[in-house]
């Protein structure tokens, strides 16, 4: 059933950050449960879960998971304040996945074994993979959220979205040198960001943008780690 439950999780993960535009969410939060987006967004969830399980004897299981989803979206939509969209954002991801766990373990009679294949260790890999590139970059979005870095960036030119795909290559990296056992190349991808940045934060010198920089830089290293130190202990027991 680990390989059930993957496909689950990719499926979530792919649904919830994938094939979710930003305008949905929007739209979702300003009209609640009268928009068409929240039943859109669900309907999307159990295709990809049929899709990726493929196998219409777990119809009872999907149709479960998708009920339990609106649910859960519901909830969140109703009681979230501006303030607290941080605290139930989590809160929605975490139930989401217990969701997962609880009703594949009880509707297959707990029938958890870990016996991977090298399907499911491809699906783990696919799922960490995945998990470092848009779902990580809105994690740290929702964040750092409480710090109103606008002002101080206001005159600095970028490429749009620039600071967005250089975290996602600099943590799918990451990944890559700790399953391969290249810690130092690690050391060193801190190093080059580190020289790199040096110049923006000794001209700006506004100390409050140096130390918003490192605190996404460390957040962004540690989810990376901690993804990557998740994937070599799972798949330990193939």
């Amino acid at each position: 059933m680990i390989l059930l439950l993957f496909k689950l999780i990719l499926a979530h993960l792919i649904g919830d950050f994938f094939l979710q535009p930003l305008k949905w969410i929007k739209n979702k939060e300003k009209k609640k449960l009268k928009s068409v987006w929240l039943y859109v967004h669900v309907a999307i969830h159990i295709a990809l879960m049929f899709l990726f399980v493929w196998d219409l004897s777990y119809t009872i299981l999907i149709l479960s998971i998708g009920v339990i989803h609106f649910v859960i979206d519901a909830l969140k939509l109703i009681l979230q304040k501006k303030k607290t969209k941080r605290f139930f954002f989590f809160a929605d991801q975490l139930l989401h996945l217990i969701t997962l766990i609880i009703l594949t373990y009880f509707l297959f009679d707990g029938d958890f074994q870990f016996n991977f294949t090298l399907t499911s260790q491809l699906l783990l890999l696919i799922i960490c993979s995945s998990f470092l590139t848009k779902p990580t970059s809105i994690i740290m979005k929702i964040i750092v959220s409480k710090w109103n870095i606008s002002s101080l960036t206001k005159n600095n030119e970028s490429l749009k979205d620039a600071g967005k795909y250089i975290g996602i290559l600099e943590r799918l990296l990451v990944f890559i040198f700790i399953i391969t056992s290249h810690w130092e190349a690690v050391g060193f991808l801190i190093t080059a960001k580190s020289v790199f940045r040096f110049g923006d934060l000794t001209s700006t010198k506004e100390r409050k943008l140096t130390e918003y920089i490192l605190i996404g830089t460390l957040i962004s290293f540690g989810i990376a780690i901690i993804t990557s130190l998740t994937y070599l202990f799972l798949r330990t027991y193939v």
